[in-house]
């Protein structure tokens, strides 16, 4: 079983690799005074040394140091995870120019000491020969083309530096000092039969002067820029292309999807058209990027306007959505980290909580309030016992935010600071950091390269254990009591596995913690009544809790509360209150609620499949990441830590084997510091897990895996995607796997991906039972990850392929026509992030630019190329449907379906009142191909 437990695993086979993070870097075009800018034209350029700046080389070439650390003997990856960094240099950038008062400009300082070596005679212009047949760089004094790669220029303070690159990043293309390209200044001059912008005048009179405009550009493959004026150009798109006046611009606005913008090379003179959807809203997003950096007039290339649009959401990702949504609990972040969307309590004051026996972080925030009375703070310090539902529920009117781990330094003097760690919040009204919210976006961090922070992640997680016994929902008050799916030890070991390996105990010892810290989560929660059904020996989403779940929007539980309010002739608010309290009692309210709070700790809230059962069900996804914890605690014990790992917190385990007189009240239990784990015991707990699924979950006639109802005693027939969970822990057999694959999949498999479940047992929606988001038609990028690992995890490649493409086609797709939209869920079925349910979408409702996407949506894209090859990525990037890529029949779209019966049901009633034609046929017809539509057009014209 060792053989197979790293299948699932991060595997680069390499050194630790330094993120090289982009810096400002200045290229924007200020206005000019005509002599100043005919000066900097004349005058020679200054030749500037090669910067010494090595390439990035893939990290299969680097030449390995002659004495390696020794590494554990872990087996080769199979995971489509697998990721191969580029090493990049830590050496200043070329490219970066500083742009602070206090800051010695090098390029500035390179360029007074040629100027001081250089004559101070006006060197002769080139006549019209000369520049015709002599090379600019020749002319220049320069050295030849061919002597070194092609960069883009620009000016800085009359020296000549390196622009950025096309698709830098708004704070390297947009920020730092003024560079502006080195292009002739155009006159308003015309030729003849051309209708100028701004024709000149004179005393009312329009004035022809017929001039050869040499400068334009001339041929369709120069690279093309813009001289764009950032506010009026803004206005002006506004104004002509966003009709919907949402400050967005997409496939539903009615512009004309065109305008003219001004060439950087005619000095605005020569227009050039911005046409199409795309393009336009990627001005939209330039103009608004540039503002935000304060500038008034850009020099815009259009590469970047046409830019490949999964390159440019990829890169946005990477660059700007993960920085956008990350968070710190510190002086400068917290009033950020503090704001609440869904705090509805009578108070408006910033609460922190910080556990017992944290007394130095507890002054650390008390100093922060006394120093920035500004951010009205108040610091409270928990109890031990902080999970008690009673007292969760006190909490409920003064709800805050938790505090995190922080970074303990201490300088030479031996005075201690407290760091507040980083941590990624998905985004939009959800502002904490979430249980496996986290998980999904620390595996996205990994991908783009950010190990960092995904192991600060890892970090605040063992704090949470460590604190509060679990992993928790989220860390604000109301979710004290509630943990989330389970994926920590998974997190660890794929952080573990891209580690540094010339450090190997220092990362031992780190993943020493995490281990630890899962065994105690393990044991003290999942493993721990009431969420484990000691019958079964499965575990359930049962969390403790009293009371209304205060986090939901205000009218959410409206109709199921109705009812009672109007049997007690009190309103709703009033019937909140005392149940609230404990004044008024209703055992059937109780029960609803524990099933709630089950539906929301599973991370489904809300669908169908836990609708009013969550607590009392076994289910397929819980039990899956339960027997991947005990495999990933197993094999690390083996692998890493020689077969031996001691605790060293003191708590209770769960009794082992598991009966439900092993739970009942009797003798003390086994503490967890009486002997050292070992593999075996984890193994032994595995097989038991897997045996049991295969017992209670697994259904051979419908090849499926389904929820198992403790209760009632029998499986739930709710048929959800998460039967594929198993193929992510590897708890499916390969004749289970083939059968999940070939009879199951297909059921959920639709357009977009995987839907959450089947029309058929999501059943039927009216006005007395609306949609629920996490059931037919919407998909998540949960399901669509755990799916493609899963399949590649057991050989079926092709289908991953397949999956990760109909995803990345349906993010693709939204984000060109809709403005660069990120959601947080799809409608799978229809292709649309336009979602009808009760919570309806996060992430879509933002101005010009989108500046965080959504957490794990983003994650879902970054993982999804991994899936892809070059001639599917670029595939999707020209957004080819995957029907066409992969030749299966084309959809037949629900709201196509629908608005044909509506109207074929308008032309029947039309045909029979006399109105209308005959009867169209009851099979859809499909349109004529082009020849035939020649053919006929052709009969037509002969008749």
């Amino acid at each position: 079983m060792a053989d197979n437990v790293f299948e699932n695993l991060f595997r680069p086979d390499k050194p630790g690799f330094n993120l090289k993070l982009p810096g400002p870097h200045p290229y924007i075009l200020e206005a000019h005074t005509r002599d100043a800018l005919v000066a900097a034209l004349r005058a020679p350029p200054t030749p500037l040394p090669k910067p010494n700046r090595p390439t990035p080389v893939r990290s299969s070439t680097v030449a390995m140091p002659p004495a390696p650390p020794v590494r554990p003997t872990l087996p080769q990856s199979k995971s489509l995870l697998y990721i191969d960094h580029d090493i990049h240099s830590n050496a200043p950038s070329a490219a970066t120019t500083p742009t602070g008062n206090t800051v010695n400009d090098p390029l500035a300082e390179a360029g007074k000491a040629v100027a001081a070596a250089q004559p101070t005679t006006t060197p002769t212009p080139p006549s019209t020969e000369q520049a015709k047949t002599t090379p600019p760089s020749e002319a220049a004094g320069t050295v030849a083309p061919s002597q070194l790669p092609e960069i883009r220029k620009g000016f800085l303070n009359q020296i000549e530096t390196q622009l950025p690159d096309v698709h830098a990043d708004p704070s390297e293309y947009y920020g730092g000092a003024a560079v502006y390209s080195r292009a002739r200044t155009m006159s308003n001059a015309g030729t003849a039969g051309y209708g100028k912008r701004r024709p000149q005048t004179m005393n009312g009179e329009v004035i022809m002067r017929n001039r050869r405009l040499s400068h334009d550009e001339t041929t369709a493959t120069a690279p093309r820029r813009f001289l764009v004026d950032v506010e009026e150009t803004m206005r002006i798109v506004l104004e002509q292309e966003d009709t919907d006046n949402n400050f967005q611009i997409s496939v539903y606005d009615s512009g004309p999807k065109l305008v003219s913008l001004g060439t950087a090379s005619s000095n605005a003179y020569r227009t050039w058209d911005i046409r199409g959807n795309y393009m336009l809203s990627n001005l939209l997003q330039e103009l608004a990027l540039a503002r935000d950096y304060g500038r008034k007039h850009i020099v815009l290339d259009e590469a970047r306007l046409a830019e490949n649009p999964v390159d440019r959401l990829s890169r946005m990702i990477k660059n700007s959505f993960w920085n956008a949504l990350t968070r710190r609990i510190d002086a400068e972040g917290l009033e950020v980290a503090c704001a609440d969307p869904k705090n509805r309590s009578r108070h408006a004051r910033s609460l922190i909580y910080v556990p017992a026996g944290e007394d130095e972080m507890v002054e650390h925030y008390k100093q922060i309030a006394r120093e920035k009375p500004n951010l009205n703070l108040e610091v409270i310090q928990l109890p031990p016992n902080c999970d008690d539902p009673a007292f969760v529920k006190s909490l409920n009117d003064d709800p805050g935010i938790l505090a995190l781990a922080m970074k303990r330094n201490v300088d030479a003097n031996g005075k201690v600071t407290l760091e507040a760690l980083p941590f990624i919040v998905p985004g939009a009204r959800f502002n904490e950091k979430y249980g496996w919210d986290s998980y999904f976006m620390a595996l996205g961090l990994l991908v783009d390269g950010h190990i960092d922070l995904a192991k600060d992640i890892v970090e605040h997680c063992i704090f949470e254990i460590k604190h509060y016994n679990k992993v928790l929902n989220g860390n604000r008050t109301y979710y004290l009591a509630r943990s989330q799916p389970p994926f920590f030890t998974d997190l660890a070991l794929q952080i573990f596995n891209q580690l540094d390996r010339s450090k190997m105990e220092e990362n031992k010892a780190w993943l020493k913690r995490a281990i630890q810290a899962a065994i105690k989560e393990y044991h003290k929660y999942w493993m721990s009544e009431p969420a484990l059904d000691p019958v079964t020996g499965l575990s359930r989403y049962r969390p403790a809790g009293l009371g209304i779940p205060p986090e939901t929007e205000a009218s959410h539980f409206t109709h199921i509360l109705q009812p009672y309010a109007e049997k007690l002739g009190i309103s709703v608010n009033e019937y909140i209150d005392g149940y609230n309290d404990g004044t008024i009692k209703e055992p059937e309210l109780d029960e609803y609620f524990m099933h709630d709070r089950g539906v929301r700790e599973s991370g489904h809230d809300t669908t169908y499949r836990l609708d009013k059962r969550c607590g009392d069900l076994a289910t397929v996804d819980l039990n899956s990441l339960l027997y991947k914890y005990e495999i990933d605690i197993a094999a690390a014990i083996e692998c890493i830590f020689d077969d031996r790992l001691d605790m060293e917190e003191e708590f209770e385990l769960s009794p082992w084997p598991i009966t439900p007189e092993a739970f009942a009240a009797g003798p003390p239990r086994k503490l967890s510091t009486a002997e050292a784990m070992t593999s075996k015991h984890w193994y032994e707990r595995a097989n038991v897990r897997k045996a049991k699924m295969d017992e209670y979950l697994w259904n051979d006639g419908q090849s499926m895996y389904f929820d198992y109802d403790t209760k009632q005693g029998k499986q739930a027939r709710y048929e959800s995607v998460t039967t594929l969970w198993p193929l992510w822990a590897g708890c499916a057999s390969e004749t289970q796997a083939l059968k999940l694959v070939r009879n199951a999949m297909p059921k959920f498999e639709v357009a977009g991906g995987l839907v959450s479940g089947t029309e058929e047992s999501r059943g039927l929606i009216s006005l007395d039972r609306p949609n629920r988001q996490w059931d037919y038609p919407y998909g998540w990028p949960p399901h669509q990850i755990m799916a493609w690992v899963g399949l590649e995890r057991y050989g079926f490649l092709d289908d991953a392929a397949r999956l990760a493409y109909r995803w990345i086609y349906m993010m693709t797709l939204s984000f060109v026509d809709f403005n660069g939209i990120v959601p947080e869920k799809f409608d799978a079925v229809e292709l649309s992030h336009m979602v009808d349910a009760e919570y309806g979408n996060q992430g879509v409702d933002f101005r010009y630019v989108p500046r965080e996407g959504f957490g794990w949506m983003n994650a879902a894209y970054q993982i999804g190329l991994q899936c892809l090859t070059t001639g599917m990525r670029r595939a999707v990037a020209a957004c080819t449907p995957p029907w066409v890529y992969f030749g299966l029949p084309a959809p037949d779209f629900p709201s196509a379906r629908r608005r044909r019966a509506e109207r074929e049901a308008r032309d029947a009633a039309a045909a029979a009142s006399g109105h209308g034609g005959a009867i169209k046929e009851a099979i859809h017809q499909e349109p004529p191909s082009l020849e035939q539509a020649i053919a006929q057009l052709k009969v037509d014209l002969t008749k």
